[in-house]
């Protein structure tokens, strides 16, 4: 073959590759509850940043016409009828086919100038979950809620330390995944503790996560966060210890396997002591409990040794499915 041969094909290959990527599919994700005061900006914004990809609207159940307004500005507007941030997630993952998911909220806190360079991260395979992080940026300065603050830290640091990982932004909404990530998650949270759940499942299953900071901005007049300090709060931590547990059951029945145990042998000392110096036993009722206790310790960490076997043997059927 020629030089000229040989170049003709490196210039095939070249376009092909450029085809190629072209071609790739880019839907861009907006979850929906009573956003009509910001909806049409945030579908304009994105679909002059991505042009090429189609804009979903997931309508909650609101009730101020945030679909009409959706629909009108040029998204394909779909219906969830289940409450819960969670819930519409499900159905998205369930039912839009894409080379590239980029989620964000519809209240145009987040901006469009990012998601390129998110998308791009993963049409080129260089990551699995890309996550747009508020925290390193503008989100202190922005967010009026104090106690929202404090939760994102308190989030963060439970995560990084329970999970052994460095994650900047956990309950962000802005998210761009690949495929394999969206077909392979499985959505078991209905409200707004998906994200935490999100970032626990790609940091159990090693999937290749980027963090790219953004500039956060805080919602505008007229528009209301759906997110209850208290209570979702509350749901964010239960969900964090479930998925503690769940992941990680040798590590978390030890550890309450090692708090029973040291309340046993606080009962336990002063009935040795007092055996020691006289030979009897005067709390026979405090030896039982004690006793009781030391049972339950092996018990729990018995339980964490069989779960953790159970947990990797998931991840070894996990990675099996994914090969394939």
């Amino acid at each position: 073959m020629g030089n000229g041969e040989i170049g003709d094909a490196t210039l095939i290959f070249t376009n092909y590759d450029e085809i190629n990527k072209i071609m790739n599919k880019i839907v861009v994700l907006i979850p929906c509850y009573n956003e009509s005061s910001a909806i049409a900006k945030v579908v304009e914004s994105y679909k002059q940043a991505l042009p090429e990809a189609e804009i979903y609207v997931y309508d909650n159940n609101s009730t101020d016409g945030t679909d009409e307004i959706a629909r009108k500005a040029g998204a394909i507007v779909r219906y969830e009828y289940r409450q819960g941030k969670g819930n519409v997630i499900r159905s998205m993952f369930r039912d839009i086919e894409a080379d590239c998911y980029l989620m964000t909220d519809g209240d145009d806190t987040y901006p469009a100038e990012n998601a390129r360079e998110m998308c791009n991260l993963i049409l080129d395979n260089r990551a699995d979950m890309v996550i747009g992080d508020r925290l390193s940026s503008t989100y202190f300065q922005e967010n009026k809620r104090p106690f929202h603050n404090f939760g994102n830290k308190l989030v963060r640091t439970l995560i990084n330390k329970l999970f052994e990982n460095n994650i900047r932004d956990i309950m962000t909404g802005y998210r761009a995944f690949a495929r394999s990530f969206v077909k392979n998650f499985p959505v078991l949270s209905k409200g707004f503790e998906i994200e935490t759940e999100m970032t626990i499942h790609a940091l159990d299953k090693n999937f290749l996560i980027k963090e790219i900071p953004i500039a956060y901005q805080d919602r505008k007049d007229g528009s209301v966060s759906k997110l209850n300090t208290y209570s979702d709060g509350y749901k964010v931590i239960r969900t964090i210890l479930t998925l503690f547990r769940d992941y990680k059951p040798l590590l978390f029945f030890s550890s309450c396997a090692a708090v029973v145990f040291l309340v046993a042998l606080i009962l336990f000392i002063p009935i040795l002591i007092d055996f020691a110096h006289t030979g009897l036993v005067p709390r026979f009722p405090t030896l039982f409990v004690s006793t009781t206790f030391i049972v339950i310790a092996i018990l729990l960490w018995v339980c964490g040794l069989i779960l953790d076997v159970v947990v990797k043997k998931h991840k070894q059927l996990y990675e099996l499915l994914m090969n394939k």
